[in-house]
This record gives C-alpha cells, structure tokens and sequence, in this order.
C-alpha cells in the first residue's frame, strides 16, 4: 500500500514537473540577479515567452499527431521579410511598370496566409507523398531561409514605419504595448485560449489526439486522418508567421536570419509542457508553462552572463532531459495501470 501511495506522489510530481522547475527558475534567477523581477525585465521576457509560445502552440498540435515541424523559425524569418519588403519597397509590377503599396492589415493577411501555404506543403508532402515529417520539414526549412535571403539579398529592410501618403503605416503598433503588457503577450494569450477551446473541446481537437494515439484506429473509426494532419501543418505555419510579424514590428526591423533555430524551443517548451513526443497526448496549458520556462532559461542565463554557446549546451539538455522524463512518465504509468488491473482481477 505504502509502494502505491508513493508511486502516486511520483506521478503527481512528474506530471506537475514543468511548473516546479519554474517556480525553482524564478526564485534561483532572482536571487542570482537582483534586476530580474524589475518590471522591465518582466516585460521583456513576456515579449520572448509570447514568441517561444506561439509557435509552441502550432508545434503541439503536431507533435501530438505524431510529426514535427522544423521549418517554423525559417517561416518567422521569411513572414517578416515578406511584410518588411511590402512596406519599404511594396510591390513591383515589372510588365506595367508600377508599384504597389498595400495598408498593413492586407500585409498581415498576406503573410499569414504564406505561412499557411507552407504548411499546407508540408502536410500535403508528408501526407500524399509518403515523405517522412523530419525530412520534409528539414527542406521547407531550407528553402523558406533561403527565400527570405533571396528577398533582399540577405539585407535588412530597416525602414518599416511606411508612409503616410502610401497608407502603410502603423506595423510597429504590432510589436508595442497596452500599458506594459506586450501586444505580442495579448495575442499570445488569445491564441492560447483558442488553441486550448480547440485541443479539447472540439471534434477536431478529439481526432488530433486520436492520430497522434494510434492512426490505424483512428482511419477505421472513420476519422480522415490525412485531412486532420494537414490541418495542424497550416495551424503552424500560420502560428509561425504571425511570430514573424511581431519580431519584425518589435524589432522595426526585417532580417532574414529572424527565427534561426526557434523551431527547438518551440519543440522545448511544447515537450517540457508534457507533450509527447511519441504522439497521443499533450496540452496548450501544458505548453504555456514549458514556453515560460524556456523564457526565464534564456533570459535568466543571459542576465547572468552565461555564453551564448553554453546556453545552447544546457538548452540541449533541457530538451533531453524532457523526454527522458517524459518516457518515464509514460512507462510508471503503464506500469501503474498493469498493476491496478492486476489487483482488481
């Protein structure tokens, strides 16, 4: 009895893992620099953890179904580049002669809807064409960097206040703030409750976890299985273009190297926050809570000084110590459910 009380305290803990390492990052970070709870400091990481988080949100949906998407951060950096062109040079029409401005809203649409199409590609490749996830999101990553670079020769566009007389102003307020909280953190938590509602309480968000559980069930139940996986690519590469289109308005500035390597903390924090690697299972809230640890990681080790190459070193750690852990969640767990069987027979 004793054993089964503390396998379930175990269990408690493991499941509640994400959230006490953040509680102990707090206190440890706050105590190794007295500037890291200043308000400032705190908006600061606010803006980071709404991007982490974004494109942590897209990741769950397809971590759960079983995949990954490594293109997102090439997607954030080919957004940005896309609207940071459309404002400083709009549009050029070579057989007429003529350049196009567009206002800001159509720009945002404009570059959701590519960061859609991308994952669209994705899920169409993988799905239609049989190509494993790893491999095909390893060339769309590729390709969009080098689509961002070709954009503008791998110059930054700069000069994204637009004008005036061209109807393009206002991206900036993109990446301002309401008081002192972030726009990025308002949208953040918006796509967060959306995310949430869909994940599970919603037909669509039963299928995802009934794919990413066991795809040959979910195809005789009668579930499109394909159609459900081309979704969560779009839902990522949408979740990835608009972080692209807040770095670029945080930034006032479009560099085509924005997002390099954002795709592994966004695979972080969604894996901290108990998503599965192996499919089938996963939260948003779970995530939210890996993408403020994966914040208060980079931020906290950069306020103290620690390398940037060092940094990458412990933020590989992270992400292997999360699955190792989260296999050992899933095998207490099958052993738990195996001995209540046992007992009840």
């Amino acid at each position: 009895m004793k054993s089964k009380d503390n396998s379930k305290l175990m269990m408690t803990l493991m499941k509640g893992r994400t959230f006490i390492v953040l509680v102990v990052l707090l206190i440890f970070f706050s105590i190794a620099n007295n500037k890291f709870l200043q308000v400032t400091t705190l908006t600061m990481l606010a803006k980071h953890v709404a991007l982490y988080g974004i494109l942590a949100i897209g990741m769950t949906f397809v971590i759960i179904t079983g995949g990954i998407d490594l293109s997102v951060g090439s997607v954030v950096g080919l957004a940005g580049m896309i609207a940071g062109g459309m404002i400083q040079e709009g549009v050029t029409l070579q057989f007429a002669g003529v350049t196009l401005y567009f206002s800001v809203p159509m720009i945002v649409i404009f570059s959701i809807i590519l960061g859609g199409l991308v994952g669209l590609v994705n899920g169409f490749i993988i799905t239609k064409l049989g190509v494993a996830p790893f491999i095909t999101t390893l060339g769309t990553m590729y390709i969009c960097r080098g689509f961002a670079n070709l954009r503008s020769g791998g110059a930054t566009f700069s000069s994204i206040a637009g004008e005036e007389g061209l109807g393009n102003t206002g991206f900036k307020s993109i990446g301002g703030s309401i008081g002192i909280i972030p726009v990025g953190a308002v949208i953040f938590l918006i796509l967060a409750v959306i995310g949430a509602v869909l994940l599970k309480k919603t037909a669509f968000g039963w299928h995802v976890l009934a794919v990413g559980g066991n795809e040959r069930s979910a195809r005789l139940s009668g579930i499109k299985a394909d159609k459900v996986k081309i979704i969560v690519y779009i839902i990522s590469g949408v979740m990835a273009a608009i972080v692209g289109l807040i770095n670029t308005a945080q930034l006032a500035a479009a560099h085509p190297a924005s997002g390099d390597s954002w795709e592994m903390n966004a695979i972080a924090a969604a894996v901290l926050g108990g998503t599965s690697m192996a499919g089938g299972s996963g939260t948003i809230v779970g995530t939210i809570v890996g993408a403020f640890v994966i914040g208060v990681i980079n931020d906290g080790m950069t306020m103290c000084g620690v390398s940037e190459f060092w940094q990458k070193v412990i933020r590989g750690f992270v992400i292997i110590a999360a699955v190792v852990i989260d296999q050992m969640q899933r095998n207490m767990e099958a052993k738990m459910a195996l001995q209540s069987r046992n007992e009840n027979k």
